[in-house]
This record gives structure tokens, sequence and C-alpha cells, in this order.
């Protein structure tokens, strides 16, 4: 005697599309996040504090 056994797998497809949305939208605003910082610093190192300052209210004012 045989027994066939049969098992399927169902996907629900929009959870597994969202999972990897919000995967990719987090590593993006990371990576997003850590090129800010490092501009930041680069800025700080070259200009000094009060040189960013300066620089960021002469942009906001012109």
């Amino acid at each position: 005697m045989t027994t066939n056994t049969t098992t399927t797998n169902q996907v629900d497809a929009g959870h597994e599309t969202s999972t990897f949305a919000i995967g990719v939208g987090i590593t993006m605003a990371v990576i997003v996040g850590l090129w800010g910082t490092a501009c930041l610093v680069s800025a700080l190192a070259s200009n000094g504090p009060l040189g960013l300052v300066k620089g960021y209210l002469a942009a906001l004012i012109g």
C-alpha cells in the first residue's frame, strides 16, 4: 500500500513585500544618517564649531 502525502506552503506575498520594503527603508535611513553625521564631523573639523554656526546662519539669512 502506498500513501501519497503532499504539503503546500502558502506565502503571504503582501506581508513578505512589506517586510522587505521596511527593511530597505530602514537600511537607507541608517546610511543617510551615517553620511550626514560624517559630513557634520568633517565640517566641524574643517571650520570649528563657531565657523559651522556662522556658516549655518549665513545660509539661513543669506
